[in-house]
């Protein structure tokens, strides 16, 4: 599971005892890794700005505003007056990127632009946690930002950059991989609090005496 919102979360499930256990991870502060020359070139611009690239700093909803500063940055004219004032307004500038790159491309080449980096480094993150701990029951994209960026993913790109793994890309490409719609951590929580209670409740009647 690879969950990119405001920060990037990271965990894998494995089926034990009859039922899965989720193993948590900070995976999301690990070293961002480029696999081409633009997302090298972007790593060289953070590393400026942060020290220590992290891959939240890349794949998460900061990370679209981080690529976007970088692609803005190298070729400054590129980015409209207009847009460059709307951005200027909000405090929070990913949501804006996101709707100006996915609703108007053409007239914001920035914001989809930086869509469009932003999900081959996020395959590529996706494709190396995989690898990780072998997920051969698929790869789940859960947070706020794969739902707000779907047709990014389903148009074929992020697959491509998903498996591209070298020697293991045959490997890769029999790894399912799903975009969680469902509110996951709510309905995760709620599960969690019903199970704990239905053993307590078996519990307790275990330990009530007998007549």
């Amino acid at each position: 599971m690879i969950a990119p919102g405001t920060g990037l979360g990271e965990a894998f499930l494995v089926w034990t005892n009859g039922c899965y256990l989720a193993c948590s991870s900070e995976g999301g502060h690990a070293s961002f890794a480029p696999t081409d020359g633009r997302q090298a070139a972007l790593w060289d611009y953070l590393s400026c700005r942060f020290g220590h690239v992290s891959v939240e700093r890349v794949c998460s909803g900061l990370g679209i505003a981080n690529i976007y500063d970088f692609l803005r940055d190298a070729d400054p004219a590129s980015e409209t007056v207009p847009f460059a004032a709307q951005l200027a307004r909000e405090s929070d500038r990913t949501p804006l990127i996101v709707r100006a790159g996915l609703v108007d491309p053409v007239n914001n080449p920035l914001a989809a632009a930086a869509l469009d980096l932003f999900v081959a480094a996020l395959a590529g993150e996706a494709g190396n946690l995989a690898l990780k701990v072998l997920s051969t029951g698929g790869v789940y994209l859960a947070g706020g930002m794969p739902r707000r960026v779907l047709p990014k993913l389903t148009d074929g790109r992020f697959l491509q950059a998903f498996v591209k793994k070298g020697r293991f890309e045959e490997t890769m490409g029999t790894l399912p991989v799903h975009v969680v719609m469902a509110e996951a951590a709510l309905l995760g929580a709620a599960q969690y609090g019903l199970d704990r209670l239905a053993e307590r409740a078996i519990g307790g009647q275990q330990a009530a005496p007998q007549d």
